[in-house]
């Protein structure tokens, strides 16, 4: 039975690509291991090649890890086994899920994966992009403008003097409190 996390079947040419992508990565850039490890890579945004085993149990540990990978644009692959991804990261127990961060070498192999799967790899190094000079010194205009008004809401505050609200002086009741003495006792 197919398992619920798996959303497409991966052709075994991608499988192979995926593998050996991973191996050149490990020597020549910057892989993650695991699935916790995989998701903060792509929740960070570092991810470039997300690679998930199909024979995970139970699922919930990688049940997630499709999803956000639409939802971030991230390129993801699945290949048969733990023990094969384990294997491929060049290390001695399976692994649910591995993610390539930097891709080094790998780089055209990584291409490649995401043309195929019809995902662009996302690049990891990614800035903002640099706002024009005219609209930084706009930008600056309204932040000196919301300045000056909350600078003059501050005098004007400031320089009101506050009015003190006469109510009618009432007497307050003063509650006495009465304490019983004990009854004095007749000798």
């Amino acid at each position: 039975m197919a398992k619920s996390y798996i959303k497409f079947e991966t052709p075994k040419e991608i499988q192979s690509k995926a593998l050996e992508a991973i191996t050149v990565a490990c020597d020549t850039g910057k892989i993650r291991k695991g699935a916790n490890e995989t998701t903060k890579a792509i929740e960070g945004g570092t991810a470039a090649l997300v690679v998930i085993a199909e024979d995970v149990d139970p699922e919930e540990v990688v049940m997630h890890i499709p999803m956000i990978c639409g939802e971030k644009g991230i390129p993801y692959c699945y290949v048969p086994t733990k023990k094969e991804l384990g294997a491929a990261a060049g290390l001695s127990v399976p692994s649910a899920a591995i993610t390539i961060e930097k891709a080094g070498n790998a780089a055209e192999i990584v291409k490649s994966i995401a043309d195929k799967l019809g995902k662009s790899a996302p690049k990891a190094e990614a800035k903002p992009a640099e706002k024009a000079p005219a609209e930084k010194h706009e930008e600056k205009k309204h932040e000196h403008k919301a300045e000056a008004k909350h600078e003059e809401k501050k005098h004007e505050h400031a320089e009101k003097p506050k009015e003190k609200k006469n109510k009618a002086a009432k007497p307050k009741k003063e509650k006495k409190l009465e304490i019983e003495k004990p009854a004095e006792k007749k000798e």
